[in-house]
């Protein structure tokens, strides 16, 4: 590819002569006209047609090389491509034979294993160490026991009926007999009193 490129510059440089030679045989032709040379201006004219020829030939060339580095970059990436395919066919073969669905499954069924056996020894380490651990069982009866005993308790309790008859000891009705003078003795000033203001209104 590299000659390739290089034989297309040194086209350019041998086409970028020939028109240089072209455009001089254009003048010779021209110069001798004027000075009535015939002969000379058609040789002139001849030169140029052979320059043309060359140059139409090394156009044609330059074409056929520049075909054939496209063909020929195409067919190296194409190259590319397909080896660049076949080392990825490589490696999934590989990867296939390392990790087939049996050894996948085996290593997963491992792994709950070990995730099985990590949550056991967990909540083997979460449970509490009470070295007065008793049994539910026997503090559930015991606790039965006591509103058991707490309800015999209240139903032998006695009603307001019962205790209504419960004899008491009697209250003598008579007054005392200091209680009894002080009274009469209140009593007869009031009546003398009142004596006093009847008289006083009259």
């Amino acid at each position: 590819m590299v000659l390739c490129f290089v034989n297309v510059l040194r086209f350019m440089h041998r086409l970028a002569r020939l028109d240089k030679q072209i455009a001089q045989c254009v003048q010779d032709a021209k110069d001798k006209m004027a000075k009535k040379d015939k002969r000379g201006a058609m040789f002139s004219l001849k030169r140029k047609k052979m320059y043309e020829k060359q140059i139409e030939k090394i156009e044609n060339t330059r074409m056929t090389l520049e075909t054939q580095m496209i063909t020929l970059e195409s067919a190296v990436q194409n190259q590319q491509t397909i080896q660049a395919m076949s080392d990825a066919n490589n490696a999934l073969t590989k990867i296939r034979q390392t990790n087939d669905a049996e050894k996948v499954d085996d290593l997963m069924d491992k792994i709950k294993d070990e995730m099985d056996q990590a949550e056991e020894i967990s909540e083997a380490i979460a449970q509490p160490i009470d070295p007065y651990a008793y049994d539910d069982d026997e503090l559930l009866d015991e606790l039965n026991q006591l509103e058991e005993d707490d309800l015999e308790a209240e139903l032998l309790k006695p009603t307001p009926a019962e205790k209504s008859n419960v004899s008491l000891p009697s209250v003598p009705d008579s007054k005392l007999p200091e209680v009894a003078a002080t009274v009469d003795e209140e009593e007869a000033a009031l009546k003398a009193l009142e004596a006093e203001m009847e008289a006083l209104a009259g």
